[in-house]
């Protein structure tokens, strides 16, 4: 049985977050950062929806947050780009297919 849509994209987007800030300068971005970002890759979600799964991802360990002046800088952990890279499997985050 397939998952419904809404965890699908919950998984690709929180992959997403992974992947992004695996690029970043030092790892990490603020939120307003990643949510452009996240949009520009297709994924349509509302700056909440995105704010949710950078918690959840805080909460999974994959990712650490912290609050500067109303903006939540986002870091990522090891156990973050291991499954960003697909090295870790992470139940609510979608793997990444194989490098070409």
């Amino acid at each position: 049985m397939s998952m419904p849509y809404r965890e699908t994209f919950a998984a690709h987007v929180r992959l997403c977050l992974l992947r992004l800030l695996d690029e970043a300068p030092g790892r990490e971005a603020n939120s307003v950062i990643l949510h452009d970002a996240v949009l520009a890759y297709g994924l349509k979600c509302s700056r909440d929806s995105c704010a949710a799964q950078i918690a959840w991802l805080a909460e999974q360990e994959l990712v650490t947050t912290r609050d500067i002046a109303g903006v939540v800088i986002v870091t990522l952990t090891a156990r973050g780009q291991d499954a960003a890279h697909g090295r870790a499997i992470v139940p609510g985050v979608r793997r990444p297919g194989p490098e070409t």
